[in-house]
């Protein structure tokens, strides 16, 4: 097990629940939709930093089964 993380293991009912994680799942990449618009439409660096930092993050959040899987 990964001591640096030891909150995956709790996170495995969501991960291995299909039908949850297709939601979380659906949700992240609305989250990521959302952000690339407001990337497409930012006027000044704060914003377009902001909007990557968010989406690579919720990019991160995709990985979460694998991440929790390995952890084992």
């Amino acid at each position: 097990m990964n001591n640096n993380k030891p909150f995956l293991p709790k996170l495995k009912p969501l991960t291995s629940n299909n039908l949850q994680w297709q939601s979380f799942c659906d949700m992240l990449d609305f989250a990521i939709e959302s952000e690339q618009r407001k990337l497409e439409q930012a006027s000044d660096l704060k914003e377009i930093f902001q909007a990557q930092g968010a989406v690579i993050k919720l990019r991160q959040l995709k990985k979460l089964k694998d991440e929790v899987d390995a952890s084992k």
